[in-house]
């Protein structure tokens, strides 16, 4: 069963267009949501939250139309958006307190339990909080009240490295529970390839794709050749390259390279999700000028 269907959403402002986006995430799954700033991640989520209207296509969370089905299903969604508004006078005491009297399944006890794990400030008013405290503040409170799904934006922006690997362990035990799934946009794209199971790509946009992660890391790889040798490759095999005076690299699809691959003795090495991103991103924005 998939816990989030999206078909066709679409969205237009001025100067930018959200056009046609497709994603599915299975439940036990994380979705990883990569795109640049302005790339459309937050449009997606605020469509998904029936906090925005789209203009087309349609959201649909355990099965129900979000549209019609949103406060039910909330109960079951943790959210964390990339600012996290809680009223500034209050401590976590009392955001907690607030909490309890908003969601049916409210855990006090899990969410000390978060707060003393990521070490949140509880006597400081919330308007005294760093960024990185306010968005653990904001992740303590998603966890805590037995959320099916968890929908975050940039959740790890403005955490150390050693708060962001926290949360990023906690992420991967949340998802060991069949039934639960996250989706999490993040530009800080190393946290994503450590933990997700399907990565999807936003450009200016525009979905460029939506695949397992390990499904990418198998057919993707970097050629490195010549820069003759690059001009003989298939062109669908090629999904981006950059030439220099000591030679060529290029993204390659390795099942569309196997007879070249012996027939010129290619070198090809694996690729990181994040060097994925940025070839296709250039690869795109070429072919636009182009």
């Amino acid at each position: 069963m998939n816990t989030l269907e999206i078909k066709g959403l679409t969205k237009h402002y001025r100067g930018f267009a959200l056009d046609g986006v497709d994603l599915v995430l299975p439940q036990g799954c994380i979705l990883g949501l990569i795109g640049e700033n302005g790339a459309g991640k937050s449009t997606t989520i605020k469509l998904i939250l029936n906090m925005i209207r789209a203009e087309e296509g349609s959201v649909r969370i355990f099965g129900k139309e979000n549209v019609a089905s949103m406060p039910s299903v909330l109960e079951n969604v943790g959210v964390v958006l990339d600012e996290v508004g809680f009223p500034g006078c209050l401590n976590t005491a009392q955001i907690g307190k607030i909490m309890e009297d908003t969601y049916r399944n409210w855990e006090e006890e899990t969410y000390q339990g978060y707060l003393k794990q990521l070490s949140v400030p509880e006597k400081k008013p919330f308007r005294d909080f760093s960024k990185g405290n306010k968005m653990k503040l904001g992740i303590a409170v998603a966890l805590s009240h037995q959320a099916k799904l968890l929908i975050l934006d940039e959740p790890t922006s403005g955490l150390d490295p050693v708060v962001r690997d926290q949360v990023v362990d906690i992420l991967g035990n949340f998802t060991r529970e069949e039934s639960h799934a996250v989706l999490i946009s993040s530009h800080i794209v190393s946290d994503l390839e450590r933990i997700c199971d399907y990565i999807a790509f936003l450009h200016q946009g525009k979905l460029m794709l939506c695949e397992e992660k390990d499904v990418l890391l198998e057919e993707y790889g970097l050629a490195h050749c010549t820069a003759e040798q690059l001009a003989e490759l298939p062109k669908e095999a090629v999904k981006g390259s950059k030439s220099s005076p000591y030679g060529a690299e290029a993204l390659v699809r390795k099942s569309l390279l196997r007879e070249e691959r012996e027939r010129q003795g290619l070198q090809i090495s694996p690729v990181t999700i994040e060097e994925l991103f940025v070839y296709m991103v250039k690869n795109a924005d070429q072919g636009r000028k182009d």
